[in-house]
């Protein structure tokens, strides 16, 4: 495993290298942290030299914001793979710590991203052809009979209930959407060797930009091999202002849920005002492909020391 592991990692910088993508490195530790309500980042701390106090630092759940900073000071287009650290994530498909490929390219919009995470996970993945392509939409009416854009929140909470899902009071339209997208398409998505989904909902648009041919979707896509997410990839939000709302409102969410609130990074988003130059990016995490490469069932079998072992 340990070989393989090493062999995947030169593949992946040859890959690069060749298409003249600068590898970088940013911190682990920082002030501040993604504040996606969906993610919960693990805390660390630095004293001083000669001081009793502790400042609060995060693990970086993500290389983003500061390779995003780089981009906008003129580095071109970049990658890095690195370490990164999310809470109560540990199972199958997930550890606490854990190695991520992100990359961004100059100039690209999501289609263009889109052949290039195609192309690497071809050559990382044997027998790997070129994936098909479907609108996040085009599935979801396939799969559970509804059009995204017009069913109502009664016809999505009777669809969720057919389908034995038990409904929480709270749930919102987009929670429902979600949940249905997983529990019927999901299935169809494991029996399938690579899928491209894009067009993601706008409600789903996390750092991308909302289309301009059609606002309701996001520039948005995620690669997905036997079921399992492999990359989820961006044409990247541009928009300072916009990044901020949106930072704001995932905050709320995470006051609703009870969780604290978490600090912006001005840093980023000042990054944003100067410039950030049009470009897509993806993160791809390693050691899911790694697993899918060896034929085993859990990344916990390719991790030379996986959590409870560390």
């Amino acid at each position: 495993m340990l070989r393989e592991r090493a062999s995947l990692l030169s593949e992946i910088r040859r890959f690069f290298a060749c298409r003249g993508v600068l590898e970088v490195e940013t911190p682990i530790l920082s002030s501040s942290v993604n504040p996606d309500a969906a993610i919960d980042p693990m805390l660390s701390g630095y004293r001083p030299p000669g001081s009793h106090r502790s400042d609060r630092l995060f693990l970086q759940t993500s290389p983003e914001f500061p390779m995003k900073r780089l981009l906008a000071a003129g580095s071109g287009s970049i990658y890095q793979i690195c370490h990164a650290f999310r809470n109560g994530e540990c199972g199958r498909l997930h550890n606490p710590e854990f190695t991520l490929l992100e990359w961004y390219r100059i100039d690209f919009d999501h289609f263009q991203l889109m052949d290039e995470v195609d192309a690497l996970l071809m050559q990382l993945l044997p027998g790997c052809a070129a994936a098909q392509r479907l609108r996040y939409a085009d599935l979801f009416l396939i799969h559970t009979g509804l059009d995204l854009f017009t069913a109502t929140h009664a016809q999505l909470l009777d669809r969720a209930e057919a389908a034995g899902v038990v409904i929480p009071e709270s749930a919102q339209t987009g929670w429902l959407i979600e949940m249905l997208f997983e529990l019927c398409v999901g299935p169809w998505l494991q029996q399938q060797k690579g899928v491209i989904v894009y067009d993601y909902p706008a409600a789903q648009a996390s750092l991308s930009q909302l289309s301009a041919q059609n606002p309701r979707v996001a520039e948005r896509f995620e690669y997905f091999f036997e079921g399992v997410e492999l990359a989820n990839g961006f044409h990247e939000l541009t928009d300072d202002v916009e990044q901020r709302r949106r930072f704001e409102a995932e905050n709320l969410k995470r006051q609703r849920a009870g969780d604290e609130q978490l600090p912006l990074d001005e840093p980023f988003l000042q990054a944003l005002e100067h410039g950030l130059p049009d470009c897509s990016g993806v993160a791809l995490g390693v050691d899911r492909p790694l697993m899918l490469r060896c034929g085993v069932d859990s990344i916990q079998e390719v991790l030379a020391f996986p959590f409870e072992r560390a």
